[in-house]
């Protein structure tokens, strides 16, 4: 990366200062590893699932041999010639169903996500790869975009879209609410109905009242510096989500990532 600094913009959109970009900005950006990163992290949200292991087979069921002129499948007792317990029968049991001894969770090295996470954070300062994600970023005026610590004391939702607008990031949001629908398949009947597109990420040090005041700004989502992750800066595994950084959160990053 060319740059070696960028500019910090307050509340109203203007350019008060310059920053250096911490040395974490140069990593290279791994798309596969940010990939396994995410879908380890994601792993550790599935439940274990298995089945009973006398689904089935609580039967009359029993087959009669050979010399009968029909098939050896068992039937049901005093059923006729319904079969049953048989894996290849109508009503019988599943052949080889879900155990929950299955290993679901996918670990990674812990220098692995490491790299990940120090991807992802480069990526959010490239403004082709944070377009290429969908993100709607014409009115963004620098990236990594760097705004002042007075937006962590915000504590109303105008407040809040005002600020987004004037730093160029409420039309992401716009795209988000317009993007709101009902989930095509069954999964809507299974507590997950609506589907919406990801908006901004803004990145801060401290809370002072901007996450309940933007609690209700669809798709954005708000983290502490210290407490950022992979799925966040890439979710859906694709790296590049326009992110927000407070001015001290930015320069933490030194701290967080050292110098190596």
């Amino acid at each position: 990366m060319g740059k070696v600094s960028s500019k910090i913009f307050d509340l109203k959109g203007k350019a008060v200062g310059k920053v250096r970009l911490p040395v974490v900005f140069k990593t290279p950006i791994r798309p596969d590893v940010i990939r396994r990163a995410v879908v380890a992290i994601q792993s550790h949200r599935f439940q274990p699932q298995g089945r009973d292991i006398f689904a089935g087979k609580r039967t009359t069921a029993e087959s009669r041999g050979v010399g009968f002129g029909a098939s050896r499948v068992p039937r049901v007792k005093g059923g006729g010639q319904r079969a049953a317990l048989s894996p290849g029968t109508v009503g019988g049991r599943a052949a080889h169903p879900p155990v929950a001894e299955k290993k679901i969770e996918r670990k990674i090295p812990r220098k692995e996500m490491r790299l990940a996470l120090r991807s992802a954070v480069a990526a959010t300062a490239s403004k082709e790869i944070v377009a290429s994600r969908g993100h709607v970023i014409d009115d963004v005026p620098d990236f990594p975009l760097i705004v002042v610590d007075k937006i962590q004391g915000l504590k109303k939702t105008r407040d809040v879209k005002e600020a987004f607008i004037q730093v160029g990031v409420w039309p992401d949001v716009y795209r988000v609410r317009e993007s709101k629908k009902i989930r095509a398949g069954r999964g809507k009947r299974r507590g997950r109905r609506m589907k919406q597109a990801v908006g901004p990420l803004l990145v801060i040090t401290e809370n002072e009242g901007v996450v309940e005041a933007a609690g209700n700004v669809p798709g954005v989502d708000i983290v502490t510096v210290d407490d950022l992750n992979v799925e966040l800066l890439a979710p859906g595994t694709h790296p590049g989500r326009l992110t927000i950084w407070t001015s001290s959160a930015f320069e933490r990053l030194d701290k967080l990532f050292g110098g190596g």
